[in-house]
Formats: C-alpha cells, sequence, structure tokens
C-alpha cells in the first residue's frame, strides 16, 4: 500500500511537471500570436519561468526512480555485485543527506519569502511563495525518492531506476545511455 502512495506521488508529480510543460507551450505560443495581432502580453515571460522553475523541480523524483536521472555507471558496471550493491548504498546514503539538505533549505528559504512577504517584481504581484512552493515540493519528493530507493537497496533488491534501464536494455532501447 506505502509502495503504490509512493508511486503515485511520484507519477502524479510527473504528470504535473508535463502539464507545466504544455503551458509553457500554451502561453509562449499565444504570447507570440497576440503579438502578432497587436495585443499585449505582459507578465507571460513571468508565467513562464515560474511553471519552468516548477516542471523541472516537480519531475525530479520522477525521473529518478524510472532511471532517467544522469547516473554515471562506468565503475559500477565495472565491479562485482557485493561490491557493487555497496557502492550503491554509499551513493545513497550520501544522496539522501544532499537532498534532505536540499529539501530543508528549500522549505526554509520559501517559509522566509512567506514570512516576510516578498511580492513577485515583475508584471504579476504575485507573493513569491506561491510559484516556489514547487521547488519545496519538487525537493521533499526527490528526498524521498532517494530514501525509497536506500531502503529498497538495504532490503537487497535491486534499485528501481537499474531495474528500469534493464527494462529498456531488454527491449533494445538505450537511447537513455548516450
Amino acid at each position: 500500500m506505502v509502495r503504490r502512495a509512493l508511486d503515485f506521488l511520484y507519477d502524479a508529480a510527473g504528470a504535473l511537471a508535463a502539464f507545466f510543460i504544455l503551458a509553457i507551450l500554451v502561453v509562449m505560443v499565444g504570447g507570440s500570436i497576440l503579438r502578432e495581432l497587436g495585443g499585449r502580453t505582459g507578465g507571460s515571460d513571468d508565467l513562464v519561468s515560474w511553471m519552468c522553475a516548477a516542471a523541472a523541480f516537480l519531475a525530479l523524483a520522477h525521473t529518478f526512480k524510472r532511471g532517467d536521472f544522469v547516473r554515471v555507471t562506468l565503475l559500477l558496471e565495472a565491479v562485482g555485485p557485493g561490491m557493487r550493491r555497496a557502492l550503491e548504498i554509499v551513493s545513497l546514503v550520501v544522496a539522501s543527506v544532499f537532498c534532505g539538505y536540499l529539501a530543508w533549505s528549500a522549505g526554509h528559504f520559501v517559509y522566509e519569502t512567506w514570512k516576510f512577504g516578498d511580492i513577485a517584481t515583475g508584471l504579476l504581484p504575485v507573493p513569491l511563495w506561491i510559484p516556489q512552493s514547487s521547488f519545496v515540493v519538487g525537493a521533499v519528493l526527490l528526498f524521498v525518492a532517494v530514501l525509497d530507493e536506500l531502503l529498497v537497496v538495504l532490503a537487497g533488491r535491486k534499485p528501481s531506476y537499474v531495474v528500469a534501464a534493464e527494462e529498456r536494455h531488454t527491449r533494445g532501447d538505450y537511447t537513455e545511455d548516450l
């Protein structure tokens, strides 16, 4: 049940990131059309920048779990299974510490933005904590995803990102390895 809930969260964040990418397209194309027709597009740059950040951060956990994150595996592929497991554990512990710090720092940063009542200085006067919240959500989800994988490896199973890469290779798809 916990596994399904976590996978749902990762997939929902990935879908929300995809929505923001589509929204970027709509706002940019709409802005181009409006400019050609002599219309105003004030604030569209602000929206696009916030949606870019949201798309990037919300996609982190989903891409990590699916094996689409950039990983350097030359050393892991050159060692035996026991050493590979040990290196995966060390890597995931280090990543957990960094991601935990990122999530804490992001939360603290956005809290201060809210506490001081910072407002965007662009054409859209929006409280900055609103668009910055995607940073916190994405960082927390990445932290949870890395801890999730650490527990998987500690339990003696293959990490889901390795399983996903192996499944792609079985289908003859090496595009993520380029």
